[in-house]
């Protein structure tokens, strides 16, 4: 018996400490990330597109922050997605481009996936207790790539995807799915991390006809490309409207972005077969915009790298703002979602990016406290007069961009901070500041690697 009391004493002590436990899972904010592919800068209708309708994406601008002034680290998508998932600069990790077929990219000296032991967003926040998920597409690897790893070994616990290795989900079953989850995460107290990476709008592109019904005033094309983001942006509804009925939204950041702009269109529409996600047009329907930036997919400059970014986090983030002076990145994705999540950060590791948790709650700053670095593999001028120009390297600090060619024999110049749309080239006028630019980008570029990880190879190249 006179143990009865100092057990019953225990047993409170557990019980409230797990009570506290389980509090803390509450409080704790879920993280959706929804990824769009090729979604340009103007279009939303929010940002004044004429006939794009995508009042689910809207309801995040009215309900929280439109950050004007978010770049992705990549005019393409792989190299895009890594940053995201890394916090570092794709090069870092030889991702110059997208990944394709083996032999494909053993041509551009990269790796065949990303590797496994990189430091990445779930990895860290499960530390936390996050339970971690994603839906839609990868392309950290490709599905031409069988023996790529699948997503759940850099750290999601569950996991729907396309341009992966294995079964590829349909790229409309992303919202259900991730619904699921969120109702399981829920179920078992568990604060959860989702990427929601949507397939619009790449091409292919696959219109339903009840979608292409509700634009039929339009010429085809532009039919098209608006009935696939009408189709995109029911989907989002889907998942605000559960987070809504779970009770979940008020303790839920939300956030709408792009891998990088829109895609070129062709003179010509057709249809075009993807092996991940079907038969559907071609980049004749490709209709995005810029919302005035320059460039578009497979560029850096603006139009490229420059892509919607819209965070609702009700209590923390202001509804209806617009910020056009921050300027936040793909790479300080990671270390934000590290700090919101209670998450450190391992030991060793550096990110590229920096913490923007103040940012998203209104802090509005100048510059940059960290340059930005890019790299792609384009001829820079293009050897193709009818094309624009396309930078191999660039550099942002504080208020300069600075873009190169390889040699450095090209360069631009532009006070980004007052200037972006990027019309005037400021080199003449300041060739002090282009000087130590570059010097910069080389002192940057002494510091990446010669060659992809050799364990990720895969065993299909030939070359």
């Amino acid at each position: 018996m006179k143990f009865t009391l100092p057990a019953f004493c225990l047993l409170s002590f557990f019980a409230i400490s797990q009570a506290a436990e389980d509090i803390a899972s509450v409080t704790r904010p879920n993280i959706l990330f929804i990824f769009a592919d090729d979604w340009g800068w103007g279009d939303l209708s929010c940002h004044d597109h004429p006939y794009v309708k995508t009042p689910n994406i809207d309801r995040l601008a009215k309900e929280g922050t439109d950050f004007h002034r978010f770049t992705v680290a990549s005019g393409v998508c792989s190299p895009s997605r890594a940053a995201v998932m890394t916090g570092h600069f794709p090069a870092r990790n030889h991702i110059d481009g997208h990944f394709a077929h083996p032999d494909d990219n053993a041509g551009r000296n990269m790796p065949d996936w990303l590797p496994t032991q990189v430091t990445t967003i779930p990895k860290i926040l499960k530390t936390a207790g996050y339970a971690t998920a994603h839906f839609g597409k990868w392309h950290l690897a490709n599905n031409m790539i069988p023996d790529s790893p699948p997503p759940l070994e850099y750290g999601y616990d569950e996991y729907g995807a396309f341009n992966c290795s294995g079964e590829q989900m349909p790229f409309y079953e992303d919202s259900q799915r991730a619904i699921a989850f969120m109702e399981k995460s829920k179920q078992g107290n568990q604060p959860f991390y989702i990427n929601l990476w949507i397939h619009e709008p790449h091409t292919p592109h696959h219109v339903i006809p009840e979608y292409q019904w509700r634009f039929r005033e339009l010429g085809e094309r532009d039919n098209i490309y608006a009935a696939i983001l009408s189709h995109a942006d029911d989907r989002i509804g889907e998942v605000l409207d559960a987070l809504d009925e779970m009770g979940l939204a008020g303790n839920t950041l939300v956030i709408f972005s792009s891998d990088n702009g829109p895609a070129p269109k062709t003179d010509k529409l057709s249809a075009k077969y993807d092996s991940a996600t079907g038969v559907g047009f071609d980049t004749g329907a490709s209709m995005g915009v810029t919302g005035g930036r320059k460039g578009a997919k497979h560029t850096l400059y603006e139009g490229g790298i420059g892509v919607p970014f819209l965070a609702r986090w009700p209590g923390k983030i202001a509804p209806g703002k617009v910020d056009g002076t921050t300027m936040i990145s793909a790479v300080d994705l990671l270390p934000t979602f590290s700090e919101i999540a209670g998450a450190a950060l391992p030991g060793g590791y550096v990110p590229d990016g920096i913490s923007q948790v103040k940012a998203l709650e209104g802090e509005i700053v100048e510059g940059r406290s960290k340059p930005l670095f890019w790299k792609l593999n384009d001829p820079f001028p293009e050897t193709k007069p009818s094309k624009a120009p396309k930078p191999s390297y660039v550099i942002v600090e504080n208020r300069w961009k600075l873009l190169s060619s390889a040699d450095a024999a090209t360069i631009e110049l532009y006070d980004i901070s007052a200037d972006p749309y990027e019309k005037n080239d400021l080199k003449d006028e300041n060739p002090e500041v282009a000087k130590e630019l570059l010097a910069k980008i080389d002192e940057w570029k002494a510091t990446l690697p010669t060659a992809p990880d050799a364990n990720s190879i895969s065993s299909r190249r030939t070359k």
